[in-house]
């Protein structure tokens, strides 16, 4: 089973956020690991984490988003620094039996994430 599904939607223009740059960290010890990389594919889901479960285990992890990456790329314009730049959402694994899905909805200025049932 999945251990961790992402799904990333940019509510500020009513579409997936397709091309955002997603990465995952584990905290291990006294610092953060990186554990996987990704972009959000055109379903709106990121891509290189999918059947995957070896890269998770029990234990806390970082979603790092790359809001301010995406935006520009869109040829959103965007103060210097932007608002977000790189997202962190801080989530913890503890049963591996679960699936852990976090939906993402976000803009330019916020964001929205918790864990789905999906």
């Amino acid at each position: 089973m999945q251990a961790v599904s992402i799904h990333v939607v940019d509510v500020a223009h009513g579409v997936v956020a397709q091309g955002m740059r997603v990465d995952i960290a584990r905290f291990k010890g006294e610092g953060w690991t990186d554990v996987a990389s990704g972009k959000v594919g055109s379903n709106g889901v990121v891509d290189g984490i999918e059947s995957r479960e070896s890269l998770f285990e029990i234990g806390f992890y970082e979603l790092r988003l790359h809001v301010a990456e995406y935006y520009r790329a869109r040829g959103v314009k965007l103060p210097e620094p932007a608002f977000m730049g790189v997202q962190v959402f801080r989530f913890g694994l503890a049963d591996m039996s679960q699936h852990y899905h976090l939906p993402v909805k976000l803009t330019p200025w916020g964001l929205s994430c918790f864990r789905g049932g999906a």
